[in-house]
């Protein structure tokens, strides 16, 4: 969502002195401002976001009246930095209460924040955020900045009505993790909503019908939710050697500039040791592109350059059409890869196998269903997708869909069958083979 937004118009509110947002996101990367829901205007403004314009990542919440007077001030005290899996966010305004502690709440995941700064309004102000009249934009504060950046999943707005983040998630039994309410008991009023219930439908889904409309950009879906956290290219996770790479669509394609010295590496943000696993890259920009397994055994996975290819923790394949194992070179095995070429990598780290496909052919014969013909023996251990760019002044970028079912804001063409019912790819995922996910993980 990094250009994209949604609006709607509020009517009177149901009650001014009272109201709950409730969002579960997935923040792409920790810099600048990510806007979850905002207005400005010259009567009153407000704005609830992850920023970073200062240093570290941190959520804010705040609310100027029509006086310019800032009423309401909340700023995580803790750094919000993981771009793998899902925040729940709940902001909380009660004026009624005579506590001033107790007139507004900001919880993460499911906890009362901790707070570097926490101004409160006073009792029975009406939030200006809870006015009616306003064009309330979602996912940005103005409608050309601010824009969030990430997956918003599950967003509710209870206008009238100040509820606990446990009204919309709860612990776990087994693992003591926080986790979400597909439907959760809670009264919406006047102004309130329920979009992004199931993908990216801004259809409201509670009984209001306050439909949003997409004001600007592609609100793509995804298959990626709170219950199934799928894999993506880790910005956190890297190494620059000159120009730094470019992270776009949920961190699931990657560009190096092709400046000098831009031979950037990176390595996705889920690992395994065990199971069996199928990925697809979309070689956008094909030339000098190393894409595969990195083994996380405690050793640099790229050199001092940035490059993966060379390292004895890469295994995987050189777009020049050359396989890598532990990071020593063969000849040729496989045509050299064209702009827009698709690449299929199925590993099984049951076995310590791997193998290459190219638009929906696998390379040397290869058939991870039988586990005959692997393009290379792995080591044991963990191991994460990595990729990077092998030459320096080359530009390079490559498009990931890691079960997402897209490739950028590209959907797949066809949707192979997939066995195992996790993700959506491009061709037939191998039997037995599944999405790196935390459902995958769990087969």
């Amino acid at each position: 969502m990094a250009s994209t937004y949604l609006s709607r118009t509020t009517v009177t509110p149901t009650n001014a002195t009272k109201f709950t947002f409730s969002a579960w996101c997935k923040i792409s990367n920790v810099s600048g401002r990510k806007c979850l829901l905002g207005y400005n205007g010259g009567n009153h403004w407000y704005i609830i976001q992850f920023d970073n314009s200062s240093s570290n990542c941190h959520f804010d919440w705040v609310e100027f009246n029509s006086g310019g007077t800032k009423v309401v001030e909340k700023t995580t005290s803790a750094s919000l930095r993981d771009v793998n899996g899902y925040y729940h966010i709940v902001c909380k305004y009660d004026s009624t209460q005579g506590t001033v502690a107790d007139r507004t709440k900001l919880y993460i995941n499911g906890e009362v924040a901790d707070l570097a700064t926490n101004n409160n309004p006073s009792h029975m102000l009406e939030a200006p955020s809870a006015l009616g009249g306003h064009t309330q934009l979602f996912g940005a504060y103005e409608t050309s900045s601010n824009n969030f950046d990430g997956i918003i999943s599950h967003a509710h707005y209870c206008d009238g009505y100040a509820y606990d983040a446990s009204a919309f998630g709860e612990t776990d039994a087994t693992t003591g993790e926080w986790k979400i309410k597909a439907d959760p008991s809670v009264t919406y009023g006047n102004n309130g909503f329920f979009i992004l219930k199931d993908g990216n439908s801004v259809t409201d889904s509670s009984p209001n019908s306050n439909n949003f409309t997409v004001g600007g950009g592609t609100l793509t879906k995804t298959e990626d939710n709170p219950s199934n956290v799928f894999a993506t290219l880790n910005p956190l996770d890297k190494h620059i050697a000159g120009t730094a790479p470019t992270f776009v669509n949920g961190n699931t394609r990657w560009t190096a500039s092709g400046a000098n010295n831009s031979n950037c590496g990176v390595r996705a943000t889920m690992g395994a040791s065990s199971g069996k696993y199928y990925f697809e890259a979309k070689y956008v920009i094909a030339l000098y592109t190393n894409v595969g397994m990195s083994l996380d055994n405690g050793n640099n996975p790229w050199n001092g350059d940035g490059d993966i290819a060379g390292v004895s923790s890469f295994y995987g394949v050189q777009s020049e059409g050359k396989k890598r194992v532990a990071g020593v070179g063969t000849s040729s095995v496989f045509t050299a890869l064209s702009n827009n070429d698709i690449g299929m990598f199925a590993y099984d780290l049951d076995n310590n196998k791997f193998w290459f496909g190219v638009n929906g052919s696998w390379v040397a014969s290869g058939n991870p269903t039988t586990g005959d013909n692997p393009l290379g023996t792995l080591a044991s251990g963990t191991y994460l997708p990595s990729l990077s760019n092998g030459s320096w002044g080359t530009a390079s970028s490559t498009a990931f869909n890691f079960g997402n079912g897209y490739f950028g804001t590209t959907a797949v063409s066809s949707a192979g069958s997939n066995a195992s019912g996790n993700g959506i790819f491009e061709y037939d995922v191998p039997t037995g083979f599944t999405a790196l996910s935390t459902k995958g993980l769990n087969l």
